[in-house]
């Protein structure tokens, strides 16, 4: 699995993914098929009845995992959403999430719902005239045309990094009186999976040089995390937490970011703990210390 490099961080397992309520897990991982054969990786949302933000963050976790244990970053995805029903509080997250997965890990997205009401659902929720909702009546169809579809996978994508590692270096302080480790991610872009290993290399060895666990406090004012980078920042951020936090706050995130932030703490039992200013995020931190 990508960034599970150092000795305390292999120890580590990930927790069992949470389910939808009514839907047990091992039901989730049913409705996750991968045909290798095609490239295709088969979501079935059908008769799902999405009623919150958290059942939402739920299924799309156990997405984000299952593409990860595939050991491919790219497939065709093909959705069922026949009979699905998305109530508005959860179509925030079904809007965001799918978006950050298909920017991730998609070569091409065809979907299958006979209703007209989730082609407009789709589309507004994409936002934009340009965006081709490829949904079909029926599954054949949507099949034929994911084969029209170019693969990507033999294209060497190389990402060029946007911070060097003596940059990534002096926005890393220990406070060691205090056991705070200070991660000052501001006016600080994360463009791609490259950047996002970049600086969780570099924060797993200064951790482990250590030989200790640390309070994390985060600076994201005017932080850039752009969609295609997010769910390896979330996923090496989690490791980095089990593994190396004795609590994280965080403070001054912009709008998207904390949105992105709340999102997966609703279903993966974190507390987002962002606050204003670094001050109160300090107080924060000596809460978390008495075992508030």
């Amino acid at each position: 699995m990508r960034g599970e490099k150092r000795k305390f961080i292999v120890m580590i397992t990930q927790a069992d993914p949470q389910a939808v309520e009514g839907l047990s897990a091992g039901e989730i991982d049913r409705r996750i098929t991968f045909h290798p054969e095609t490239e295709t990786m088969e979501v079935d949302f059908s008769g799902l009845h999405f009623e919150t933000s958290a059942q939402v963050n739920a299924f799309y976790d156990r997405i984000e995992d299952r593409i990860d244990d595939s050991g491919e970053n790219l497939w065709f995805f093909l959705v069922i959403y026949s009979g699905n029903r998305i109530d508005p509080d959860a179509w925030f997250a079904h809007a965001r999430r799918g978006k950050t997965l298909n920017l991730a890990h998609s070569m091409g997205t065809v979907r299958v719902d006979a209703s007209d009401e989730t082609r407009l659902q789709i589309e507004r929720a994409a936002g934009t005239e340009a965006f081709d909702a490829n949904l079909f009546a029926e599954r054949d169809s949507a099949i034929r045309r994911l084969a029209e579809l170019p693969s990507k996978r033999r294209q060497k994508i190389t990402h060029e990094p946007n911070h060097s590692t003596e940059e990534i270096a002096r926005r890393v302080r220990f406070l060691e009186a205090d056991q705070i480790l200070e991660i000052d991610l501001s006016k600080f872009l994360l463009e791609h999976d490259r950047d996002v290993d970049d600086l969780y290399d570099h924060l797993e060895m200064r951790i482990e040089a250590t030989s200790q666990r640390w309070y994390f406090l985060i600076n994201y004012n005017d932080t850039r995390i752009m969609p295609e980078a997010w769910i390896q920042f979330a996923r090496r951020g989690k490791i980095l937490n089990l593994g190396g936090s004795l609590g994280t706050v965080r403070y001054e995130a912009g709008t998207d970011t904390e949105a992105d932030i709340r999102l997966r703490a609703e279903s993966q039992g974190f507390r987002p703990n962002i606050r204003n200013s670094r001050d109160a995020a300090l107080a924060r931190i000596e809460e978390i210390k008495r075992g508030g």
